[in-house]
């Protein structure tokens, strides 16, 4: 497979001329704790208070919890990764996901900026209102799919910023590393390898050995 250039810079190019556009592409890793953590909090007192008890609460939490892990695969292997022909596409894509495969250092652009999480996270909730059975039970599954959110989003950025001790986040955080200098067309989880595993995009074994070392 053709290398890619990878960027060692700390920084990133300007992808914007307009200074406020520019700005809304930047954002400081904690922003989304400030943003998601309080809709978490708000989702899963309406749940409680609309009727849920203690199982139907944790059962639902933990199925948009599933169901997040699963969106982030679809969404980095068939949306980030979808590289369109024309001109103006091209363009998108780079704004969109190139821009941090050619500078993966900048902590700036590591988690999803709030001009993009945002809409993101208002159309998932409109699609989930209209397959869940009640608002009680959408009021669980949204703060699980918030948290994988959250979760996903912490874990990139410190990935790239962090040395782990644990054997266990070592696993993970190599697996996001062999993505990102070895072969950008595996490994597309990024806060569990399982759905790489189940569709056949993991990277082979001797591949991460070789990191490993």
């Amino acid at each position: 497979m053709k290398k890619q250039y990878v960027s060692n810079s700390s920084g990133s190019v300007r992808m914007f001329r307009n200074s406020f556009l520019e700005s809304l592409s930047k954002v400081h890793f904690s922003v989304p704790l400030f943003i998601y953590v309080p809709v978490i909090i708000y989702f899963s007192i309406r749940s409680f208070s609309g009727g849920a008890d203690i199982s139907t609460f944790v059962l639902f939490y933990f199925i948009g919890l599933a169901v997040w892990t699963a969106t982030e695969y679809l969404l980095h292997r068939f949306i980030f990764h979808f590289v369109p022909r024309s001109r103006w596409g091209l363009r998108l894509h780079f704004i969109f996901h190139g821009v941090h495969h050619d500078y993966p250092k900048d902590a700036k652009r590591l988690v999803m900026p709030p001009s993009a999480s945002i809409p993101l996270a208002l159309l998932f909730y409109f699609l989930f209102s209209l397959i869940l059975p009640t608002k009680m039970h959408l009021y669980a599954f949204f703060p699980g799919f918030l948290t994988g959110y959250l979760a996903y989003d912490m874990m990139h950025y410190a990935m790239h910023h962090y040395n782990f001790k644990s054997p266990f986040w070592k696993r993970i955080k190599q697996h996001h590393m062999l993505h990102h200098y070895d072969d950008s067309s595996k490994g597309y989880g990024v806060s569990s390898a399982l759905w790489d595993k189940i569709f056949n995009s993991d990277f082979p074994k001797k591949n991460k050995n070789a990191a490993a070392r």
